[in-house]
């Protein structure tokens, strides 16, 4: 597929992104190179390929479920202004009417 300098500059307009016009024929021809090297891509029979979330045989290394942290939670109220039923109490941010 060749991409013309007529049509990258008009996916520039759509993309709105400000091309200048002596740059337009050198995108074109890289955009072209990268639509041919995805269509020569896309010949390869992989068929026989299974897909597969990472290239590396890799697995993931788990933790222990352990907690590894004490609850600080009483600490952390007392140096807090306005607290209730173990929740911080904050200032209204949104106001909301209700209509009838």
């Amino acid at each position: 597929m060749s991409l013309l300098p007529k049509d990258v500059a008009k996916v520039a307009h759509l993309a709105r992104l400000a091309l200048n016009e002596a740059d337009i024929p050198k995108y074109s021809e890289n955009l072209t190179n990268i639509l041919g090297f995805i269509e020569q891509m896309n010949e390869v029979d992989t068929s026989h390929i299974e897909p597969m979330a990472h290239p590396l045989d890799a697995h993931q290394r788990l933790r222990p479920d352990v907690v590894t942290e004490h609850n600080q939670r009483e600490l952390f109220q007392t140096l807090t202004l306005h607290t209730e039923a173990g929740l911080y109490l904050v200032p209204q941010v949104i106001e909301t009417k209700i209509e009838e």
